[in-house]
């Protein structure tokens, strides 16, 4: 029975995989004609702030969806998932945020939150550089390396 569901979970990862490519590849088509388009609106060749961070925000997007891609290659190639691209992962997601947020409509309250967050993922990420890497084998024997 736990065979079954082993090969259950690699099925729905590898479902997870294809269909993640699909996204990304749908996703940077639609950035390419995002900038394509707002490069040739008058004046030509010449970003406002809203287009910029629209594409900026596109490029990053697509930077985690490739995170998360490696993740999962990972997670297929070991059977381990690896908590140093996980936390990367975050951090490329906190910073989209940071990137993208609006100064006129944000907070003093959501500032805090994300200074607690990006300090809490780059204590997380030094502890792990620190410690070699850590790696939780997530199916065969179930235990930490």
């Amino acid at each position: 029975m736990l065979e079954l569901v082993n090969k259950f979970e690699r099925f729905v990862y590898a479902a997870l995989m294809v269909l993640l490519m699909a996204v990304l590849g749908f996703s940077l088509v639609e950035l390419c004609y995002l900038l394509a388009t707002n490069l040739t609106n008058p004046p030509p060749f010449l970003l406002e702030n809203h287009e910029l961070t629209n594409v900026l925000g596109g490029f990053l997007l697509i930077l985690i969806g490739i995170e998360l891609l490696d993740t999962i290659k990972a997670y297929f190639k070991e059977n381990s998932i690896h908590f140093e691209i996980v936390i990367l992962l975050a951090i490329v997601a906190i910073s989209r945020k940071v990137i993208l947020l609006d100064p006129a409509v944000a907070s003093g309250l959501e500032y805090a939150g994300i200074g607690v967050v990006v300090f809490g993922l780059a204590g997380a990420y030094f502890l792990i550089k620190k410690a070699g890497g850590i790696t939780v084998v997530e199916y065969g024997e179930g235990k930490s390396e």
